[in-house]
């Protein structure tokens, strides 16, 4: 068996042994080869998603384990409203439920197990609020949220807007320049343009779907006017598309990386952060 298929067993080892098995390979990566740190920050793609059932509070904890800069998740609303932290805008995939989330009360989401489709040893493992989420991890590690399917749920950015305000952590920190606890991203560029005037301070990104490549000089000035990052598939990312984005003084990070070594190319193209399943081969020798 190879070192990465034993790392991988032994992270799947199951819930009761989590943080034993976390801690052990965050002890062995100490001895692995730096080859991908230099300090580029590192996305914990919904949470640590390549070793526990992704969006759920498992997954965000091992990715502070594995010492992630952000944890990325994904938000929709539910029925009576409220902010729901699931990738999906359906249930079946990773829960026990059926139907979209838009037709189901959080009283009936917060019954579901979001655990067990991933692995037995997960059950009763649920889907999060947002609430929750930044209760929890606010100022213990980054947070960038995605806004799911925008015109499905009407008004959701606004109801986005007020909940980070009551975070007075991420708009002081935003305001001061300091690194910012918690981001916005979306495909959908009016909700970005909305939030970029109505949370000015909290940084913003547009993520760019492959078949929207390659991007003219015009695109990128425009999603430039609002946005502070332009986030693009690291498959269509070169070193060419990076400098145009950082000659307009602004971002990019790259999605969604599952292979170390298109993580080790990506990094050599100086890219502003890397969004993975696996945040652990982003921070070996850290």
């Amino acid at each position: 068996m190879t070192r990465r298929a034993k790392r991988m067993s032994l992270l799947r080892a199951g819930a009761a042994g989590l943080a034993a098995a976390a801690a052990l390979l965050i002890l062995t990566s100490f001895m692995l080869s730096p080859r991908l740190s230099g300090g580029i920050p590192i996305i914990a793609h919904r949470g640590a998603s390549g070793y526990a059932p992704e969006n759920t509070m498992a997954a965000f904890e091992l990715a502070i384990e594995m010492k992630a800069d952000y944890i990325e998740l994904d938000v929709h609303l539910s029925k009576d409203g409220e902010l729901v932290v699931l990738h999906d805008e359906t249930l079946e995939r990773t829960t026990d439920g059926v139907g979209p989330v838009k037709d189901r009360t959080w009283a009936e989401i917060s019954r579901l197990d979001a655990g067990s489709k991933y692995d037995p040893a997960y059950r009763g493992e649920r889907i999060p609020l947002l609430r929750e989420v930044l209760d929890r991890f606010a100022g213990r590690i980054g947070i960038l949220i995605e806004l799911k399917e925008t015109a499905s749920y009407p008004g959701i950015e606004e109801k986005l807007a007020q909940l980070i305000e009551e975070y007075d952590v991420a708009v002081i920190a935003a305001q001061e320049g300091q690194a910012a606890p918690i981001m916005i991203q979306s495909f959908e560029r009016e909700s970005i343009r909305y939030l970029a005037e109505r949370l000015p301070d909290i940084p913003r990104a547009v993520l760019i779907h492959p078949d929207q490549h390659p991007l003219s000089p015009d695109t990128l000035a425009d999603l430039a006017s609002y946005a502070d990052y332009i986030n693009c598939n690291y498959e269509v990312l070169d070193r060419k598309l990076v400098r145009d984005i950082h000659a307009l003084d602004r971002k990019v990070m790259a999605w969604t990386l599952r292979d170390e070594r298109e993580m080790e190319r990506v990094a050599r193209l100086g890219v502003d952060g890397m969004i993975t399943d696996y945040p652990v081969w982003g921070n070996e020798g850290k």
